[in-house]
C-alpha cells in the first residue's frame, strides 16, 4: 500500500510499505477513506525528530471502511464505517473506565514512561504505524473506533479522531463561566474549533489571537473578537488590550492552543533546532533529559487569565527543563489543566452536534483536501502557513 512516512528534518515522503494485517484478536483493519494532517504532526516535521524512525508511517486523524476485524472485536463487522481516535485505549481497565483513555493501563507505553499509544506518534508513544495512509491496523477495535452512519460526507465525521475532542476537552477544562468569557491563543485547527464549541457551550465573550489573516478572518466571521498578535509591539500590550474588555481582570479563562512551536524565545528555537541535528543516538537521550519547550504563548496565558481563572493547554509540549514563572502562578492562584484528549469520553457528547444544521461548522472546516500523493506538498505548506492553509484532509 502507500502511506506517508517519516525519512528526517522537513522529509515526508510517499512510499510503497507492506499492507496491515489482523495480529491480534481484538485488531481490525480499515480502508481509509479520509486522514487530516494535524498541527502535532508538524512536531515530527520539525521539533521531536530525535523520537522519530527513518520509515516511520504518519498521521492520527483517519476514517474509513473496516475490511477485516479479529475474533475479539464482536461490535463491528465488513463494511462498517468508522472514525478511528488518534489514541490506542482497551476501555477495560482502570484509567479508560474513570474516563482517561490517553493514560489506558493496557496500551501504556511504560518503556518509556509514557501513557496510552498514539497512531504514528514516535517511539515515545508506540512508534504505532499511522493513519496516512491506503490501509491501517487498528489495535483494541473492541474499544476505539466510531461508528458512524452512511451518508453524509467524511468531513462531517472525520473530526471526531482529533480536532473535535481536542477542542471540546480544551473548554470543558477551561471550565468557561456561563455567559463568561476565554481568551483562545492560537487559532489553527484546534483553537478555531475550540472557539466554536465555547461559543456553542454559553460562553459570553471568546476572544482569539493569532498571527495569521487567514486564521483570524474565519474566527472572526463566526462571532470570535479577533486580536492580530502582528499589532502589538509586546506581549504587555496585547493583555491590556484584553483586560481592557474584561473589566481590567482579564478573561476568566485562557486556552493556550499553539505549544511548542509558538513565535517566542530564540534561544528556545535554536534548543530544539540543535537537538534536532544531533546524531540519531545522541539526539533522544539529549531531548528526554534537557529539551525545552518555546513558552511565548503559555507565558502569555499565564500573564493574561485573570487572578483565581482557568488555563487549558491543548497545544503539544514536549519540553523536560522549562522554566515557569511559578510565583506568578502561585500568587494569581491560576489552574491548570492539560493533556492529551480522552477522544471516547467526550465523543458520545459531540456527535449529537454532527447534523444537517451543522451548528459547529465541521463540513467547511477544510481549507484544502488534497490526494495522499501530494502530503508532501501538504506538510510543507501546512508549515509554512502558506496559500490560506488552516485544516488539510487527504484522501488515499
Amino acid at each position: 500500500m502507500k502511506a506517508v512516512t517519516w525519512q528526517g528534518k522537513r522529509d515526508v515522503r510517499v512510499d510503497t510499505v507492506p499492507d496491515p494485517r489482523i495480529q491480534e484478536p481484538t485488531d481490525a483493519v480499515i480502508r481509509v477513506t479520509s486522514t487530516g494532517l494535524c498541527g502535532s504532526d508538524l512536531h515530527l516535521y520539525e521539533v521531536l525528530t530525535p523520537f522519530m524512525t527513518p520509515g516511520d508511517i504518519l498521521g492520527h486523524e483517519p476514517m474509513g471502511i473496516v475490511e477485516e476485524v479479529g475474533a475479539g472485536v464482536p461490535d463491528l463487522k465488513a463494511g462498517d464505517r468508522v472514525v478511528v481516535p488518534f489514541q490506542i485505549a482497551c476501555g477495560n481497565c482502570w484509567m479508560c473506565m474513570t474516563g482517561l483513555p490517553t493514560q489506558c493501563e493496557t496500551t501504556q507505553v511504560t518503556s518509556e514512561g509514557m501513557g496510552a499509544a498514539l497512531f504514528g506518534y514516535t517511539r515515545l508513544y508506540g512508534a504505532v504505524p499511522g493513519g496516512q495512509a491506503e490501509y491501517l491496523r487498528v489495535p483494541q477495535a473492541q474499544f476505539g473506533p466510531i461508528k458512524v452512519p452512511e451518508g453524509p460526507p467524511d468531513d462531517r465525521f472525520v473530526y471526531l479522531s482529533d480536532v473535535l475532542p481536542t477542542a471540546w476537552q480544551a473548554v470543558a477544562y477551561a471550565d468557561v463561566p456561563q455567559g463568561g468569557s476565554v481568551a483562545v491563543l492560537g487559532l489553527g485547527p484546534i483553537g478555531d474549533m475550540a472557539c466554536r464549541i465555547a461559543q456553542l457551550r454559553g460562553a459570553g465573550r471568546v476572544f482569539g489571537v493569532d498571527r495569521v489573516s487567514e486564521r483570524l478572518r474565519r474566527a472572526r466571521e463566526r462571532g470570535v473578537e479577533t486580536y492580530d498578535l502582528r499589532a502589538f509591539d509586546n506581549e504587555k500590550e496585547l493583555v491590556q488590550a484584553i483586560r481592557d474588555e474584561t473589566d481590567g481582570r482579564g478573561p476568566d479563562a485562557v486556552i493556550d492552543a499553539v505549544g511548542t512551536e509558538a513565535h517566542g524565545s530564540a534561544a528556545a528555537k535554536l534548543a530544539q533546532q540543535a537537538s534536532a541535528m544531533l546524531p540519531r543516538k545522541i539526539s533522544g537521550p539529549f531531548a528526554e533529559r534537557f529539551s525545552i519547550d518555546r513558552l511565548a504563548a503559555l507565558h502569555t496565558a499565564i500573564e493574561l487569565v485573570r487572578r483565581g481563572g482557568t488555563i487549558s493547554l491543548s497545544g503539544v509540549y514536549g519540553g523536560m527543563a522549562d522554566p515557569l514563572p511559578m510565583l506568578t502562578m502561585f500568587d494569581k492562584q491560576v489552574q491548570l489543566r492539560m493533556g492529551q484528549a480522552n477522544v471516547r469520553r467526550w465523543s458520545d457528547d459531540i456527535v449529537p452536534y454532527l447534523t444537517d444544521e451543522d451548528p459547529l461548522g465541521v463540513e467547511d472546516f477544510a481549507t484544502h483536501r488534497l490526494p495522499l500523493s501530494e502530503a508532501p506538498h501538504a506538510y510543507d505548506m501546512f508549515q509554512k502557513k502558506r496559500d490560506g492553509a488552516v485544516k488539510v484532509l487527504m484522501t488515499p
